[in-house]
């Protein structure tokens, strides 16, 4: 096989390559949107602030910065211990009286 058909080939191989690289791109991009969609909202924030995650380079570095040093509206769960029993507890039963 001479060089040009090689390279022929080549571009080939990667027209078919490309279009998976992008959807796999874009599938793992989206799913990371709505993972700090998620973050954002749980933390008492505006969900659209992970839309900045899709910025090149300095995206996900101003959101990790956001999600670190800013201030979470959420109510912070009681100290071990703090939460009262699902259900009354169970007493043995009593014997019978007679």
């Amino acid at each position: 096989m001479d060089p040009q058909q090689q390279q022929i080939q080549a571009m080939h191989m990667m027209a078919a390559i490309l279009p998976m690289i992008f959807l796999f791109w874009l599938v793992i991009m989206a799913f990371l949107v709505f993972c700090f969609w998620r973050v954002f909202t749980k933390a008492g924030m505006s969900g659209p602030l992970s839309l900045l995650m899709l910025v090149p380079a300095v995206g996900p570095l101003v959101v990790i910065c956001i999600l670190a040093f800013g201030e979470w509206k959420v109510v912070p769960a009681p100290p071990y211990g703090g939460y009262p029993p699902p259900y009354p507890p169970s007493y043995p039963p009593q014997p019978p009286t007679v």
